[in-house]
């Protein structure tokens, strides 16, 4: 649809809103305004409209998968106050044109006897491929990969459906992140046929042209929960009938997500310790949980064709999403086809609440996760890990490939905002009571008055289990007032359901103190130091010794290469004059306003939920 139109339809839905609607309306109208640079020209959202931003992503102008399911949601939100879904729709349209892969190389060569390799353990069966053909006649994966380069920036031209097509490609790139942190990282291309690199490319350690994807589950589930709004938002309007088709692909996606419920190895979940742990057939290898990745790939020449798919031993409580899985088992809207998928989400569903629950401390908080693999070679843990499991699986901090996710307050907000839609929808007992001692921690720890708010942004974690786990809050405050939203949605949907007052007019003040102190004539800001960019002369991690290698634009990479010497394009960058004043000892870290999207759209989802819940 066109910007105007959108506008025409804003205009017409602000003359019947409540304040709250009006407030959501008026942010939409900023995001979806294109002089303000939220999307890039295909309509894919960027991590933010500012392009000098480092933090999961290297610049700004990636866009990874957590940022389109934020976009989708949005847009679904937007359907429940206008009754006009063909945003929605094509929300997914650009999931399906950019950000689920189709140039997955060899995919009718997989053999899900031998999924993965390992040289060191034995591998179990892929339980879910053959219905998963059966159900769909789909050889390739149909999930999202986690990260878009989307204006081709690096070069490479890994645009959807083609392999490394270079500098003049036109379209989102689909990109990885490399190993190290994220100032250390060399950012490579998902698919390699080693046109630029070194002489095998960015494969350091394989001779053979190959591709790989990586899922962000969370951002996938995301999407099924938007899905499940829009469904009952579009029934209660007689719209279901417009988003009929696009409710089926998400159902689809659902069906493929199973794979986060798989070891990585497809070996026995739980109690899996050495080569004495078997290799699982049928379902023996599944967790029942949203795990940290879904991973796939293979080699692109078909003389040597081989391709594999993976899930994670590794699942964070941040990951979870309950009313996901009640979505896939409940919602005939969105019914998945394959033959056990109702079955692996009803179960699911029933190992994610039960997971809240267990993995809360004393106190009220909760966070970390459990691992099949423990140290990520199923080590074998100590004794009182050993002797207090969750199905088997043994609790960490931050367990196996988790970076200190589990340490950004974030991750608990949105996982909690899911569990008290769940008790919204289902008035579970369970997830009542872990939102209400929840909320008991909470309110000790962040202030909220009609002037400003502090909550905790960073938390850190010492102990060995949930039972025995002390948190300290290393950081509060408002640098995130994705934060501060995401808590005031929990807070709505708890009050509307309990009909607990105090949670409501919290979610309330927040969400007004968060209007008052954001608001700009883009959208809501934060404005931030750019001291954090002192790190761009970080040397570059490099897998292999000796390995040297180009990008696409010339810009070499060894190992004297720094972030900024392999990213030379940063210096065109509208704030690179004053940064550059800076590193040079000139003058103070220059000021940004910071527009993230998924902060944007989630107040805006903030927003919306609190219109509904009690201005309708």
């Amino acid at each position: 649809m066109h910007y105007t139109a959108y506008f025409v339809l804003i205009l017409f839905a602000l003359a019947r809103a409540g304040k709250y609607g009006e407030q959501f309306l008026t942010l939409y109208n900023q995001i979806m305004d294109p002089n303000n640079g939220y999307y890039s020209k295909e309509g894919v959202p960027y991590h933010s409209i500012e392009n000098m931003l480092v933090e999961t992503v290297d610049h700004g102008h990636e866009a990874d998968s957590e940022a389109i399911s934020y976009n989708i949601y949005l847009q679904a939100m937007y359907g429940a106050l206008t009754n006009d879904y063909e945003p929605f729709n094509a929300a997914w349209k650009i999931i399906e044109d950019y950000v689920i892969p189709k140039a997955q190389y060899n995919a009718n060569k997989y053999n899900p006897a031998s999924p993965v390799g390992s040289a060191d353990f034995s591998v179990g069966q892929d339980p879910i491929y053959n219905e998963l053909i059966n159900a769909y006649n789909e050889e390739n994966m149909y999930v999202m990969h986690w990260l878009l380069d989307v204006d081709n920036d690096f070069g490479f031209g890994n645009i959807q459906g083609q392999c490394e097509k270079g500098p003049s490609a036109s379209g989102p790139s689909f990109v990885h992140m490399g190993a190290g942190n994220v100032w250390q990282g060399i950012t490579y291309p998902t698919c390699d046929n080693f046109t630029y690199g070194g002489t095998n490319g960015f494969s350091y350690f394989s001779d053979v042209p190959n591709w790989h994807y990586n899922a962000a589950p969370d951002a996938d589930a995301r999407i099924i929960q938007a899905a499940y709004w829009a469904s009952q938002w579009a029934a209660k309007q007689n719209k279901v009938g417009d988003i009929q088709s696009t409710l089926s692909k998400v159902a689809k996606l659902g069906d493929f997500l199973r794979y986060s419920f798989y070891d990585v190895l497809y070996r026995q979940a739980g109690n899996c310790i050495g080569t004495s742990c078997p290799a699982a057939t049928g379902k023996e290898s599944a967790h029942y949980l949203i795990s940290w990745f879904i991973g796939w790939g293979g080699t692109i020449n078909a003389n040597q064709p081989y391709t594999w798919r993976t899930g994670s031993s590794e699942a964070i409580i941040g990951y979870q999403n309950p009313v996901a899985a009640y979505a896939m088992v409940n919602d005939p809207n969105l019914k998945p086809k394959g033959a056990t998928a109702v079955e692996d989400w009803k179960n699911s569903l029933a190992r994610q609440v039960e997971l809240y629950e267990w993995i809360q401390n004393p106190e009220g908080a909760l966070g970390g996760g459990v691992t099949n693999s423990w140290k990520n070679v199923y080590g074998d843990p100590p004794a009182d890990v050993k002797g207090y499991t969750f199905h088997g699986l043994f609790y960490e901090n931050e367990p196996g490939m988790d970076d200190g996710t589990s340490d950004w307050f974030g991750m608990w907000t949105w996982t909690m905002d899911r569990l008290a839609q769940y008790y919204y929808i289902t008035g579970d007992a369970t997830s009542k009571s872990v939102l209400e001692k929840w909320f008991k921690w909470l309110y000790n720890n962040m202030v909220v008055n009609n002037v400003s708010y502090n909550v905790p942004m960073m938390v850190s974690w010492y102990g060995s289990l949930p039972t025995n786990t002390q948190i300290t809050i290393s950081e509060s405050g408002s640098r995130y007032f994705g934060i501060a939203s995401s808590i005031a949605r929990t807070m709505s949907y708890y009050a509307a359901k309990s009909g607990d007052t105090q949670t409501k007019e919290t979610a309330q003040q927040l969400l007004d103190v968060i209007w008052a102190n954001h608001k700009d004539d883009k959208g809501l800001y934060v404005r931030t130091e750019l001291s954090a960019f002192n790190a761009v002369n970080t040397k570059v991690y490099i897998p292999k010794e000796g390995w040297t290698g180009t990008y696409p634009n010339g810009d070499k990479i060894d190992a004297s290469s720094t972030f900024l010497s392999i990213r030379s394009w940063y210096k065109n960058d509208v704030n690179w004059p004053a940064l550059e004043a800076y590193l040079n000892g000139k003058g103070s870290a220059p000021v940004v306003d910071y527009h993230r999207f998924w902060e944007q759209a989630d107040m805006a989802l903030a927003l919306g939920a609190y219109s509904l819940l009690f201005e309708n």
